[in-house]
């Protein structure tokens, strides 16, 4: 009886275990660095994803901060997660972690970067930023000539994110500037500010229209920049005077395009739900040994352009967003 009592104990230990491996290897994590529309819909993306395909999904935000975006893989990779979804805070100082959580056994699917920084992940997913951009400066290039006399210099303020993450907040920039050269409209940068969260917009391009109060165009780089823009022309009673246009896409965005104060002009939306969602899909497809299209590439995810002119365009962007 008590060898039969033992033999029982050993087996339910030995279910037990291999039922908690196969939990572990049924949970992945995923990773934001901000909060805002844009993050909160990756994440959504993330979780839905995981939610098809049978996976728990621990969701993280690393607040811009890269010693909490170190913090957060190494506790992951002590927990034993499966695979992890992230967008990095830093092509050149998140890859180290990354890597290091990689050669301890966990998958690594990333986005909104460009693959060659971290080599080791199964594949980055994410809006191509001077391409997209490129598409709210052909929307600037109309709207200039049908504003502005022909060969008047236009004054312009950029609201951007180089100290954060310098390589999409440049190719943000130069995507929107290399429109206006191709149609050879003269411009001239008359500021240039950093600022990507909507409160610290606000300030900054009140700041700068204070400065600068000729300024005619501001173009935003992101969701926060372009929403604080906006407010603060509007803030500074210069509606009418100075126009704005801007990077990504949300609710909050489309009530700006639509607001009959007509600061804000065109924008481009990334669609970060879809982002988030192949994200994981790839990750998974990795964990459970399968291939797929785009393995260990950049794969870029189509930008969605809006307008304030284009009134059933901005109502079927809000009807992807369930509004």
């Amino acid at each position: 009886m008590k060898k039969f009592l033992a033999v029982l104990l050993v087996l339910t230990l030995c279910f037990a275990l291999s039922s908690g491996a196969l939990a572990a290897s049924k949970t992945i994590a995923g990773v934001v660095f901000q909060e805002d529309q844009f993050m909160k819909m990756l994440a959504n993306g993330y979780a839905a994803a995981a939610k098809d395909l049978g996976y728990e999904i621990l969701q993280a935000n690393t607040n811009n901060d890269q010693s909490k975006e170190s913090e957060i893989i190494n506790t992951y990779v002590s927990q034993g997660i499966a695979g992890i979804a992230i967008s990095p805070l830093n092509s050149d100082t998140s890859p180290a972690t990354l890597k290091d959580a990689s050669d301890a056994g966990m998958v690594v699917a990333v986005c909104n970067t460009h693959i060659d920084s971290f080599p080791f992940a199964v594949a980055n997913y994410s809006a191509d930023n001077f391409t997209f951009c490129n598409q709210t400066g052909k929307a600037a290039v109309d709207f200039i000539k049908k504003q502005y006399p022909a060969g008047q210099k236009i004054r312009i303020a950029l609201v951007q994110f180089k100290t954060q993450i310098p390589e999409q907040s440049a190719d943000r920039v130069n995507g929107f500037l290399k429109a206006l050269d191709e149609a050879s409209i003269p411009y001239e940068i008359v500021s240039d500010q950093d600022a990507w969260l909507q409160d610290m917009a606000v300030a900054k391009a009140g700041d700068m229209l204070s400065a600068n109060p000729n300024i005619d165009i501001i173009y935003a780089a992101n969701d926060g920049g372009t929403v604080g823009s906006t407010m603060a022309v509007e803030n500074a009673g210069l509606a009418g005077k100075v126009f704005v246009f801007g990077t990504d896409g949300s609710e909050q965005i489309v009530g700006l395009l639509k607001d009959q104060n007509n600061i804000l002009q065109a924008v481009t939306a990334q669609d970060p739900y879809q982002i988030g969602y192949k994200t994981v899909t790839a990750l998974v497809s990795h964990i459970e040994g399968k291939t797929f299209d785009g393995e260990g590439k950049d794969n870029i995810i189509p930008g969605i352009p809006l307008n304030r002119n284009d009134a059933a365009g901005l109502d079927a962007f809000l009807a992807t967003l369930g509004k």
